[in-house]
């Protein structure tokens, strides 16, 4: 079926993903999106080059990992949660990245890294999942390098929204709460004082990748499709934002030192014994 999709799999605008085989591609789906046409549109914007240290966020199944190492000639740490490292450590290896791609399994709130060890982080179609706390951008800045790259691309909306679409709410879940507008990551990145935004966008005709993607890879998904469909781009879209560390990230707080006297717990009571303070 992939073989017979390959005109749209292959469509234009995305030339680097383009030489890619659609069964290759096909066979690392860990999303609704296409990994690939997501990372090179994503990273037209932004200044990688050969021997950067890249942390790509949320990487699936590894294709955007395998991606940005032939691409760019990049170093990349893969690390995804969800997603068995031994699966991607192979697919690493038969591409012939696996001198360059490293496979973690990590969470993206408890990363083994140091303080400045990357040069960029980009998360595809994964952000959104742990990246609207408000308090996420000062925790992974701390691993990005004084005027590093913070990049993201993934599912969105074209503007921000009150109530569902009537469109949308055959296909619409309360865990869709978390997606945002191309604005809505501007002001929030901007608002923490750590990075200098330079690109907040939606990707024009956005949702008819999306809808592509989804009758490749998943045409039993009617009610996606539907909603994709009846809304036309009126809110679902792909959004990106790119974003240089500018500030100095909070130090982190591991635990919180204290010491314990005893003291009255009522008043007009005598002092607790020496055994209870023990």
């Amino acid at each position: 079926m992939v073989g017979d999709a390959a005109p749209e799999f292959d469509g234009g605008g995305f030339p680097r993903s383009a030489r890619y085989h659609p069964d290759w591609v096909a066979a690392t789906v860990s999303g609704g999106a296409n990994s690939l046409w997501l990372t090179e549109w994503l990273t037209a914007d932004m200044d990688l080059r050969p021997g950067l240290r890249v942390l790509d966020l949320g990487s699936g199944r590894g294709a955007s990992s395998v991606f940005l190492h032939r691409e760019f000639g990049v170093q990349v740490w893969s690390v995804d949660l969800w997603f068995g490292v031994d699966e991607r450590a192979r697919r690493i290896r038969d591409a012939g990245a696996a001198e360059a791609v490293f496979p973690l399994h990590a969470d993206a709130r408890s990363l083994p890294f140091a303080e400045g060890f990357f040069d960029a982080v980009i998360s595809i179609d994964s952000f959104v999942y742990y990246g609207t706390d408000d308090l996420y951008l000062n925790y992974l800045a701390r691993f990005v390098r004084p005027d590093g790259l913070i990049g993201i691309a993934g599912a969105g909306l074209v503007r921000e929204v009150e109530d569902v679409p009537e469109q949308l709410r055959g296909w619409w879940e309360p865990s869709l709460a978390c997606l945002h507008s191309a604005a809505w990551w501007r002001r929030h990145w901007t608002r923490s004082g750590l990075v200098r935004v330079d690109l907040a966008d939606t990707m024009p005709d956005g949702w008819r990748r999306w809808l592509d993607w989804q009758q490749i890879v998943a045409p039993d998904n009617r009610a996606e499709i539907a909603a994709l469909t009846a809304d036309a781009g009126r809110t679902l879209g792909y959004v990106r934002a790119i974003a240089r560390r500018t500030g100095m990230p909070d130090e982190p707080i591991e635990s919180v030192p204290t010491e314990y006297a005893a003291h009255p717990l009522l008043r007009g009571t005598d002092p607790p014994p020496l055994s209870a303070q023990d």
